[in-house]
């Protein structure tokens, strides 16, 4: 089974047209959306609502940087801060171009720092592009779902 991507978005255009994107990669991933940071930090450490989803964590965490309640920023520290997260991927997809962002977000460990792209058809390219990226062809740590279903795979086609 295929880990999901974790969509944190608050602005109901940019979710849609990050939806339509990853549609249009043809990941078969399937895609969480969330609406702020405190959705997201529960959903990553099992808490309340989230408390009793499967254990696992997200292929990719897509993460906008102005978020209410959290903002994406400290989403991100408390991230790397929880040993059983900080190995999840982080892109900050984003439209602030600000450099104390862009800065403070690779201070924290942030994998991947896009600036959403205003032309629709640049959108849909940089958003597929990381979806195939993290969740297709970024080798993930050692231990992870993905690695351990390829060994089984291997280990029976006799190599």
């Amino acid at each position: 089974m295929l880990k999901p991507i974790l969509l944190v978005e608050d602005n109901p255009r940019d979710l849609e047209l990050t939806l339509v994107a990853l549609e249009r990669s043809q990941l078969a991933h399937d895609v969480i959306v969330l609406r702020d940071g405190v959705e997201a930090l529960d959903y990553l450490l099992r808490r309340g609502e989230y408390a009793l989803r499967a254990e696992g964590n997200p292929a990719v965490l897509l993460l906008d940087l102005k978020l209410p309640r959290i903002d994406g920023l400290e989403v991100l520290r408390q991230v790397r801060e929880c040993a059983g997260l900080r190995s999840i991927p982080v892109v900050m997809l984003t439209s602030s171009r600000e450099e104390v962002d862009l800065q403070c977000a690779y201070e924290l460990g942030v994998n991947a720092y896009v600036v959403k792209p205003v032309e629709f058809k640049a959108f849909v390219a940089a958003i597929a592009d990381l979806g195939v990226f993290w969740a297709v062809l970024n080798e993930p740590p050692p231990g992870s779902l993905r690695l351990q279903r390829r060994a089984l795979e291997a280990e029976g086609m006799g190599r």
